[in-house]
């Protein structure tokens, strides 16, 4: 059965959604703020999510940051905001779609199927929480652990992380990273990848000179592989 994790604080859509949506053979997941939601997503495994932007805790831009740390399950954003600045940031940050509130149920199932249909021809890694020998990294809680430890990453360190993560066993090239983790203006500043990358080993790696984990290919960029990987195996 087709999962559908709905995310917004208004209880009379909640309610509409469920119902819609489980009379077409959905199964209904609802959050009411965006910390919910990170969570739900991360426990269900949702095949969609229809998510408002103006919730309580977060933006929901920050949700689908979060989400697009680890999965690529389509997004449907559902907003009463019109403006199409707001569009484009949301979909910038991950989302497949946009409908503005009020909304017709009709167009909003039929983009939600095209989404699912979608989704169901690109295979797809959510799994959030990676292990290795000498860390885990939940990247859907943005935390990582070593011997049990919660390891503190400044949010720089993190950004680093979480790309070369959430592509493992891929060489991402330093102008990428540089601008992913820095901003569109940098590009040639390869001394920050060094500074960074080499505070990340001596946090994560069992020897920070000989890295198992966090590789650097010279000239090109880095990868993160896992012992298995690293084997060959």
């Amino acid at each position: 059965m087709t999962k559908i994790l709905v995310v917004d604080d208004e209880p009379q859509i909640v309610r509409a959604l469920r119902i819609n949506l489980t009379a077409r053979g959905y199964e209904v997941v609802t959050a009411a703020d965006g910390a919910a939601a990170l969570r739900a997503a991360a426990e269900t495994k949702p095949d969609a999510v229809v998510l408002d932007l103006g919730l309580p805790d977060i933006d929901g831009t920050e949700v689908i940051h979060g989400l697009r740390g680890w999965s690529t399950v389509p997004i449907i954003v559902l907003s009463a905001r019109v403006d199409s600045t707001d569009k484009v940031v949301a979909l910038d940050a991950g989302a497949d779609d946009y409908v503005t509130k009020p909304f017709g149920m009709d167009e909003l199932l039929a983009r939600l199927r095209a989404a699912v249909r979608r989704a169901a021809t690109a295979p797809a890694d959510d799994d959030p929480v990676v292990e290795t020998e000498a860390f885990t990294i939940d990247i859907a809680a943005k935390k990582v652990h070593r011997d049990g430890v919660e390891v503190h990453l400044t949010p720089t360190e993190w950004g680093m992380l979480e790309i070369l993560v959430r592509n493992k066993g891929k060489l991402i090239a330093q102008k990428q990273l540089l601008r992913e983790v820095w901003g569109p203006n940098y590009g040639d500043e390869k001394h920050y990848l060094r500074v960074y990358m080499a505070q990340l080993r001596r946090k994560l790696e069992p020897r920070p000179s000989d890295p198992r984990y966090l590789l650097t290919e010279p000239g090109m960029g880095y990868r993160f592989e896992t012992p298995r990987e690293a084997n060959g195996t």
